[in-house]
């Protein structure tokens, strides 16, 4: 017996539905990364399509290589890219790519592209995550343009993340953000797509949505924000984990699932999960097992629900993060692939 991670596929479409609604009309793409934080992303990628998404955003080629090869259509964007990155196949199979620097554009160059490769420039506006610096940001541009005109590449967009560290480093990013689009346009690039914000940007600073929102973590039910919650922006949790109890005894519960499946182990003395519709303080969690108290009436084979939407008293992902003193993506994203992801419409 394991922990099972529900995948509520109907949530989710609401949840893209809501945002996409919020940001009207500029299109959406829903993110992917991380494995679409932990739920799976062969079976969510289709279900964000259905839901009308304009593009789906994930980080590395192979991720876009491997969603082509199941048949999904959609425009596709991938920005993170290793040594071994196949631009080819990018191009071959209409993945669009971001570019950071030089030497990434360089390597693509240097592959055979038996079509024009999109590439969506990236400057850094204050993240520091990746993207070309103030003072690279032109010979980058320069050597796109170039790119361009001899039929290598197509310079579709320009885009940067938000570090999201308060409302006055926002508005400074943004002015960069479209001194940078500018500066690009001086030296002759004509980009397509403008795009800089993601979840929290995009719902609450309408002059950085551009051209088109990524959206990730809010699409899948946590709120981005530290003083707003998920249903009060809309969305609520896609996944439900749950586990069996295993043992009962003492006025205690054994629950089987523990950090081997990713529960962070200093929640514990502060977390709860719901058995029998009822809350129950998590006093240790171990590799594969958790403890929890007031267990009187709790039997052996009785669904422990670690965490959900909390429709129903279970804790959400959101407390999880609290009480572990971290945020809702990690909460998600930990949650090991040994656990089995099953998607369902509800």
């Amino acid at each position: 017996m394991t922990a099972t991670a529900t995948i509520d596929l109907s949530a989710f479409q609401r949840n893209i539905r809501t945002l996409a609604a919020a940001v009207a009309p500029v299109p959406v793409m829903v993110m992917l990364k991380a494995d679409a934080y932990g739920h799976g992303i062969a079976g969510v990628a289709g279900p964000a399509v259905e839901a009308g998404v304009a593009a789906l955003g994930v980080l590395e080629i192979d991720e876009g290589l491997a969603l082509r090869a199941a048949g999904v259509r959609a425009p596709l964007f991938a920005w993170l890219h290793g040594t071994g990155a196949d631009f080819a196949a990018a191009a071959e199979h209409g993945v669009d790519v971001g570019l950071s620097t030089l030497d990434e554009l360089r390597q693509a160059l240097a592959q055979p592209l038996a079509a024009p490769l999109a590439v969506h420039l990236k400057i850094d506006t204050g993240l520091h995550r990746n993207g070309a610096t103030t003072a690279d940001w032109p010979a980058l541009v320069r050597a796109a343009v170039e790119a361009e005109r001899a039929g290598r590449i197509h310079v579709r967009g320009v885009f940067s993340h938000l570090a999201d560290a308060g409302a006055e480093a926002d508005a400074a990013a943004l002015a960069r953000f479209e001194a940078a689009v500018a500066e690009a346009r001086r030296l002759g690039a004509s980009p397509e797509i403008l795009h800089l914000a993601a979840s929290s940007a995009g719902l609450y600073l309408p002059a950085a949505r551009f051209d088109l929102v990524r959206f990730g973590i809010a699409a899948y039910g946590v709120s981005p924000f530290d003083d707003r919650t998920a249903a009060e922006i809309g969305v609520e949790p896609v996944m439900t984990l749950t586990a069996p109890v295993v043992e009962v005894g003492d006025g205690r519960a054994v629950v089987a699932t523990g950090w081997g499946d990713g529960l962070h182990e200093r929640a514990a003395g502060a977390a709860s999960l719901a058995i029998a519709g009822r809350r129950r303080p998590v006093l240790a969690i171990g590799p594969d097992r958790l403890v929890v108290g007031d267990a009187d009436d709790a039997t052996v084979g009785a669904e422990a629900v670690v965490f959900g939407p909390g429709r129903d008293g279970e804790p959400t992902p959101a407390d999880w993060a609290a009480w572990a003193g971290t945020i809702g993506d990690e909460i998600l994203t930990r949650i090991h692939p040994r656990v089995p992801r099953h998607h369902v419409f509800r």
